[in-house]
Formats: C-alpha cells, sequence, structure tokens
C-alpha cells in the first residue's frame, strides 16, 4: 500500500473515531456502545499501523513509540468499557483516563517527527505535541478542576480533526523537497 494510500485511510480513521468513541461510550453499557467502542479500539490501532511504515524512514523510535501508544491505548480502552459492562464505572474512568494520558504523552514524539518526515510544518507538528501535552495534563487535572478535561482537550481535538482532514484529502506526502524520494532500501522493505 502506498504512503499516500495509508496516510488517506488513516485520516478518515482520526476522523472516524471522534463518532466511534464519542457516541459509543455515551451508549455503554449497552450492546451498541460496546460494539462502538472495541470498533473505536481497532479503528485506534489501525491507525498506528498505517502511519508506523512512513513515518519509520524519517523517525524510527517516534514511529515505534507512536505504534505502541496507540496499541496500547486501543487495549485500555477497550478493556474500560467491558469493565463499565460489568458494572465497574470507577474503573471504567480509571482506563479512560489512563488511555488519555498515554494517548497524550506517546503522541508528542509523533507530532515532532512530523516535520522530519516532511509532511507537515514545524508549526503543525508543534500544535499537535502542545495539543496531546494539554489533553494528558487536561485528564489528570479533572478530579481537581472540574471540566479541565474538556477545556484542554480543545487544541488536541482541533489538531487531530485537521490532520485527519489533511491526511484525507492528500495522503501521507512529503511536502520537503528532501523528503519527496525515500531512500531505495526503506522502498525495497
Amino acid at each position: 500500500m502506498s504512503h499516500r494510500l495509508a496516510g488517506r485511510l488513516a485520516g478518515a480513521l482520526f476522523l472516524a473515531v471522534f463518532v466511534l468513541y464519542g457516541v459509543g461510550d455515551a451508549l455503554a453499557p449497552r450492546p451498541a456502545g460496546l460494539v462502538l467502542v472495541l470498533l473505536n479500539s481497532a479503528a485506534v490501532v489501525v491507525i498506528g499501523v498505517l502511519l508506523y511504515h512512513p513515518l519509520r524512514v524519517a523517525a524510527p523510535r517516534a514511529a515505534l513509540v507512536y505504534l505502541l501508544t496507540r496499541i496500547t491505548e486501543a487495549v485500555v480502552l477497550a478493556g474500560g468499557v467491558l469493565l463499565l459492562a460489568g458494572g465497574n464505572a470507577s474503573a471504567h474512568h480509571v482506563a479512560y483516563t489512563a488511555a488519555m494520558v498515554l494517548l497524550g504523552l506517546g503522541s508528542i514524539p509523533f507530532c515532532l517527527a512530523l516535520p522530519a518526515a516532511g509532511t507537515a510544518p514545524r508549526w503543525f507538528g508543534l500544535w499537535g505535541a502542545a495539543g496531546y501535552a494539554l489533553l494528558a495534563v487536561g485528564v489528570l487535572l479533572e478530579p481537581v478542576l472540574a471540566g479541565a478535561s474538556v477545556a484542554l482537550a480543545v487544541p488536541g481535538g482541533l489538531f487531530e480533526i485537521t490532520f485527519g482532514l489533511l491526511l484525507l484529502v492528500r495522503g501521507w506526502y512529503p511536502t520537503a523537497p528532501s523528503a519527496l524520494v525515500e531512500p531505495e532500501s526503506a522502498v525495497r522493505q
């Protein structure tokens, strides 16, 4: 699969996860809600897999951290909703908090690597890194500052929507001239 197509699919999934988790969590623990959250978890893993290879060319560590972050986020969110289905609302909340902190922290290297990969300008990567950091801080502050998680999730949410739309429209396509051609060894792999 080409990087461009992988990026387009990832972009569509970035947008889909807002609906899948948002509606799914609102409907949980009903069966429809559980299915939507589990579909969200699958979509999150696929995002990590789709973006791993194109990012690996420019930033192998960031690519691996992002892939592992997305896999762990998916498992923790799915486990949390299954705990909710079993009647354990507090464990569901802890799982959600852990998943969002992990997503926030694990996505920072990904965002900072976007300019090196040539797929986004530096300011865009910094916006994403700051947005994800604020997401992590917001969910940690929520127990002592009601509304912090929602307010501090806005910059990261806007980044994800913008990045999802960018990928959907043009795919993973390097903007920097030096990144337009992959090393021959990366193409063979």
